[in-house]
């Protein structure tokens, strides 16, 4: 039998010798993308079936790690989202946090409940729950693509337990990788605020007048009024599809270990680190952590074992680690292109920042590794003693099943980083609307008292515009 390269080369030379006919170059050219992907589905099959034992233990790898790690570990988090947002609490909020997610981010207040579940549980419960706003007409598509380009972030847990402590050996990397993840996310988010300023805006959940807490409440009480469910069917369709998103990750967490496997046995991510090496190398990037890079292309777990353990320098080791972490891999990906399904969010953009984030990763680790060292060295001793205790077991997920006692201590510090960011939105919401007042006020007071005020085009005389 022909080994799989030659029969390959074959068979790509019969069908671009195939595509160069002049019937069928035209039939090709208007239904490129359908062919593209059927080729490539057809030979990961044929691969399949030529290598059963590796696909196969690749599968049973995938089902291990959602079943013991993921499912134990998002199923809270999922179905705490899905009760607070029957409660109303996403309009809450929205309204409370309006002030501070417009001016810096451009997004709706709303946004500030998906950036707080974002940063406090990880992928994909970012773009799990923009994806609900936009089917809920609670943003524009412009502002949900915005909004799920730098919500949507890796689990603090995994980023100092399971990658500092479980891959790196080292506790003192874990701070590093965090604050350069968030640090970058957030400059995603600013840069992404700049573009379409004004433009395709969604209208805010109240009146933008009179006591902001009160309006909150109001808003709050509406919603709940208008979902009309009562509480225990809240928690019945809660726990249905949080279940329901977790069998569709575990499905792709599964999918991405076999085809990541036999692609590696095919040659196919040789080749891909061949062309970053290219690309890499005159940029001065250290080629050593190349197939790193290679391995986080495609699943950020695998990327990030193989980054710790590169012939590299600790430096070019985190940064490679911190821009797998940031771009999130194409398992990732998929997850999220699933969960949006039914909107009109485009999954462009959203691929687009995740390259950017992952730039500024990098970036920034270097920065922190490097010209900022020395401010870093004064914070890092704290921050090890206070996660050495408390981290150490956490990362034990990522090898195993998940204890009842290291579940429960996992759910007590998402209740904590939850609780955490909603506090610092909220501190920035009053800081940016204390500031606003003043000039509200010296607006008002300017206004001659003599003159009525402008009548809105389009309101009939005699009627009081609304």
């Amino acid at each position: 039998m022909l080994p799989l390269h030659v029969i390959a080369l074959l068979v790509s030379v019969f069908l671009l010798a195939l595509a160069f006919h002049p019937r069928v170059r035209g039939i090709f050219r208007r239904n490129a993308f359908t062919y593209l992907g059927a080729g490539i589905a057809a030979a990961i099959t044929v691969a399949m079936v030529i290598y059963p034992d590796a696909a196969y233990d690749s599968a049973v790898d995938g089902l291990k790690l959602w079943w013991e790690v993921v499912f134990p570990a998002l199923l809270p988090f999922f179905i705490g989202s899905e009760i607070l947002m029957g409660l109303g609490v996403v309009h809450f909020m929205g309204v409370l946090l309006e002030p501070f997610m417009r001016p810096l981010f451009n997004v709706p207040g709303v946004g500030s409940f998906v950036m707080a579940m974002g940063l406090a549980s990880g992928y994909p419960l970012g773009s799990i729950l923009t994806a609900k706003l936009r089917r809920d007409g609670l943003c524009s598509r412009a502002e949900a693509e915005r909004l799920m380009s730098f919500t949507n972030t890796a689990d603090p847990l995994f980023m100092t337990g399971a990658v500092a402590v479980g891959m790196f050996h080292d506790i003192r990397v874990g701070p590093v990788i965090v604050t350069a993840h968030y640090v970058s996310a957030v400059m995603v988010g600013l840069i992404l605020g700049v573009f379409g300023r004004g433009r395709d805006a969604s209208a805010p959940l109240e009146a933008t007048r009179g006591n902001i807490v009160a309006r909150a409440f109001r808003a709050m009480s509406q919603a709940r009024r208008k979902d009309g469910r009562p509480f225990g069917k809240i928690m019945g369709d809660a726990v249905k599809e949080s279940v329901n998103s977790l069998l569709m990750i575990g499905g792709f967490i599964i999918l991405f270990s076999v085809v990541v496997r036999i692609l590696e046995m095919v040659g196919v991510v040789s080749a891909v680190s061949s062309a970053f090496t290219l690309a890499l190398e005159p940029l001065g990037w250290n080629v050593s952590t190349v197939p790193a890079l290679t391995s986080g292309l495609f699943e950020i777990t695998m990327g990030t074992q193989v980054a710790s353990q590169a012939h590299a320098p600790l430096v070019a080791r985190v940064m490679a680690a911190s821009a797998i972490i940031a771009w999130s891999g194409l398992s990732v990906h998929a997850q999220v292109a699933a969960v949006t399904q039914g909107t009109d969010i485009r999954m462009g953009p959203y691929v687009l920042a995740r390259v950017l984030h992952a730039v500024l990763a990098a970036v920034f680790t270097a920065f922190i590794m490097g010209p900022g060292q020395s401010a870093i060295a004064r914070v890092v001793p704290a921050l090890s003693r206070g996660y050495s205790s408390a981290l150490a077991p956490a990362f034990a997920p990522s090898v195993g099943a998940m204890s009842l006692a290291q579940w429960a201590q996992r759910l007590q510090y998402f209740g904590l980083r939850f609780g955490c960011c909603c506090l610092l939105l909220l501190l920035g919401s009053f800081i940016l609307s204390a500031i606003r007042l003043p000039v509200f006020t010296v607006a008002c007071v300017r206004r001659p008292t003599g003159r009525p005020p402008r009548r809105p085009s389009g309101t009939p005389p005699g009627r009081r515009p609304s």
